[in-house]
C-alpha cells in the first residue's frame, strides 16, 4: 500500500522558529483585537484548509487540546494529518473542543455550543478558527474593549449575518466564551471575548 502523502506531508520545513513566528503573529493579535497580521510560516494542510489555518493548527494543537472539524474537513485528510504532525485528536463533540476549525464558505456553529470554559477556569474554554473571503470590503464592523484605542474599524467579508448578535452573547458569558481567530489567504484577524462588537452606524 502506498502511504498517504496528503497526511505525511505539508508540515512546516523549521518547525520551531516556523512555530515561534505564528505563535507571535496570534498572540499580538489577540492582544490588539483589530490588528490584522500576516501568517509568514508555510504549511500545506489537506484541502479545504488554507495554509495559514493549517500553520495554525500545527502551532497551537497538540495532544493536549482536542479539534473539532466542520463535516467537510472531517471528511478529508485532515484529521490523520493532524494527528501526525501535532498528536492532535478529533473529537466530534464540540463541548469537547479547545480548537474548533471552520472552512472557507462553511456554516459556523453557534458559539454557545463549543466550551465556555468556567469562572474559575475561563481559559478551558474553545478558540475557533474560522476562514473567510477576506478581511475587509465587507460589513463595517465596531471593535472596542481591552487592547484598542477608542475604537477599532474592520470589514471581514464572509462572516454569517447573525455574527454581531453571535459575538454579543458571546461577550456577555465573560469571563466564560470562546476566542476567534478569522482567516483570509495569509492574513489574520483576533477577535477575543473581552471584544465588543457592533455594527457600524449608518
Amino acid at each position: 500500500m502506498m502511504p498517504d502523502t496528503q497526511i505525511f506531508s505539508g508540515a512546516f520545513a523549521e518547525p520551531v522558529f516556523a512555530a515561534q513566528s505564528v505563535f507571535r503573529t496570534v498572540m499580538d493579535c489577540m492582544a490588539r483585537p483589530g490588528t490584522i497580521g500576516t501568517i509568514a510560516a508555510t504549511a500545506r494542510p489537506p484541502q479545504p484548509l488554507g495554509a495559514a489555518a493549517g500553520a495554525i493548527a500545527l502551532t497551537l494543537c497538540d495532544h493536549d487540546t482536542p479539534v473539532w472539524l466542520t463535516p467537510q474537513l472531517a471528511k478529508s485528510k485532515l484529521p490523520g494529518w493532524l494527528s501526525f504532525h501535532a498528536g492532535a485528536a478529533v473529537t466530534a463533540e464540540k463541548q469537547d473542543a479547545r480548537f474548533a476549525f471552520v472552512e472557507k464558505g462553511a456554516v459556523v456553529p453557534g458559539f454557545g455550543l463549543f466550551a465556555q470554559g468556567t469562572q474559575e477556569y475561563p481559559d478551558r474554554s474553545a478558540t475557533l478558527v474560522i476562514e473567510i473571503e477576506s478581511l475587509e470590503g465587507g460589513r463595517p464592523l465596531v471593535l472596542t474593549g481591552p487592547g484598542i484605542r477608542d475604537e477599532a474599524m474592520v470589514g471581514p467579508q464572509g462572516l454569517p449575518d447573525t455574527f454581531v448578535a453571535l459575538a454579543g452573547a458571546n461577550r456577555a458569558m465573560f469571563p466564560r466564551g470562546v476566542d476567534l481567530i478569522l482567516v483570509a489567504g495569509d492574513r489574520i484577524l483576533c477577535l477575543p471575548r473581552t471584544t465588543v462588537i457592533n455594527n457600524r452606524e449608518a
